[in-house]
């Protein structure tokens, strides 16, 4: 049964079929060749979806759309240029921190980018910034939507490791931080190396009062996080919870403070989040499907086995891991990834002596580099289309924030207390 998953899983993959109907066909077959009735699929499919948790997913990818809407990207855009967008290479600075304060809003990678990448990537080139440098800077900025806390991966994560989403989202918080410092700083030296991107002389008066002026216009959309978060970590509501207050706070910003969201828009967005959020919910669904054959056929204990014969070593394993999980990036979509390799080695790290919140952060970190890593990458896709570029223009510019990004998941992987010190251990 694993040989027919695995063989038809790739070459289904290999004809360019959608992940989700990969992860599908490929169950059909490995059952067909066994010999087991079909129905287990549709069963193990609605059981993976009658979860609780799971319903926060289409919430926060409708918020984050009503937010994107009503006028949030661009407040958040006014904010980070009027901290940073003064300095050399303080554009590309925006991107990244805009992109930082819009995934808390957000949950997701793609969206992010797309939100971010269709302002910042043409304001870029006006400043003289290469257009594949620009996209490359929002490609990778984008992939924070899927680090910082609330995130669609690490509540799928949650549910298929068995950890607590709260916590996880305490635990992204500080690997987010540390990624978007690397990243400004990346492209500050890099516009000052390509010479890109001139000072702006400012004085502090100006630019103390450009500050004031943006954090008053972008109030509303910086205390909707603080709203979900705190409210999550304050126990006032659960994760799934947060995320219909942050469908209604959005809602009333947008229609009624913001004034950005007509009623005729809503049809449009309410659109646009259910087909988002079908496909997400296809993915999740089929890929239990396929991590429940993959748990019958003991292959969880034979990679434990496996791994305990390489090596006894928590640092090699979790070098091994992120090896692992690089390359796996490049071609399976980030939440099939986990609901597939969480229920396989998050038990295997806890048996090394791992923390599971920690080994969960090390998985998210590492399948958020594959949204900018080809030949699947979707944050790719979206600047390419934004950016009206070929994946092959982004290789070169691409290279430099990958190089950094490896960087970060080697300094997460190894310093466990960046994921777990602002949970009190």
């Amino acid at each position: 049964m694993i040989a027919a998953l695995s063989l038809s899983f790739l070459g289904i993959m290999f004809i360019g079929a959608p992940i989700m109907v990969a992860l599908a066909l490929s169950a059909v077959v490995a059952l067909q060749s066994s010999g087991r009735p079909l129905m287990i699929v549709l069963q193990t499919a609605f059981q993976s979806l009658d979860s609780f948790s799971l319903m926060a997913i289409p919430f926060f990818v409708l918020a984050g759309n009503l937010m994107q809407s009503g006028g949030i990207a661009r407040r958040l855009v006014g904010l980070a240029n009027a901290f940073v967008g003064w300095i050399r290479g303080g554009l590309g600075a925006v991107a990244v921190i805009t992109s930082m304060m819009f995934s808390t809003v957000c949950g997701s990678s793609s969206a992010t980018t797309a939100a971010i990448g269709s302002t910042l990537i043409p304001a870029m080139q006006r400043k003289g910034y290469p257009k594949a440098f620009a996209a490359a800077t929002a490609a990778a900025s984008g992939e924070l939507g899927a680090i910082i806390p609330p995130s669609i991966p690490m509540v799928v994560y949650g549910l298929a490791a068995n950890v607590s989403v709260a916590s996880l989202f305490i635990a992204g918080i500080l690997p987010g931080l540390l990624i978007t410092l690397s990243l400004v700083i990346t492209v500050c030296v890099v516009a000052r190396i390509k010479g890109f991107d001139e000072v702006t002389p400012i004085n502090l008066r100006d630019w103390l009062w450009g500050i004031w002026s943006a954090f008053r216009e972008s109030i509303l959309a910086l205390l909707m996080p603080v709203i979900i978060l705190g409210g999550i970590y304050g126990g006032f509501f659960t994760p799934t919870e947060a995320s219909c207050v942050a469908v209604i706070y959005g809602l009333v910003v947008g229609m009624f403070i913001y004034k950005e969201v007509a009623f005729k828009d809503l049809l449009t967005v309410l659109g646009r989040s259910a087909v988002m959020s079908a496909i997400i919910m296809l993915i999740v669904a089929f890929a239990a499907v396929f991590a429940y054959l993959l748990t019958i056929n003991q292959v969880p204990q034979q990679v434990a086995i496996l791994l305990g014969k390489i090596t006894d070593n928590p640092l090699i394993f979790l070098l091994l891991v992120n090896i692992l999980l690089f390359f796996i990036g490049m071609f399976v979509e980030a939440l099939a990834a986990i609901l597939i390799l969480a229920p396989i080695l998050a038990p295997v790290a806890v048996s090394f002596g791992i923390d599971p919140i920690h080994f969960g952060m090390v998985i998210i970190v590492n399948l958020a580099i594959g949204m900018v890593t080809p030949p699947v990458g979707v944050n790719l896709f979206v600047v390419c289309q934004i950016a009206n570029l070929k994946l092959e223009q982004l290789i070169r510019p691409l290279l430099i924030f990958l190089a950094v990004l490896v960087i970060n998941v080697a300094i997460i992987s190894y310093v466990p207390a960046l994921s777990t010190v602002l949970l009190g251990y």
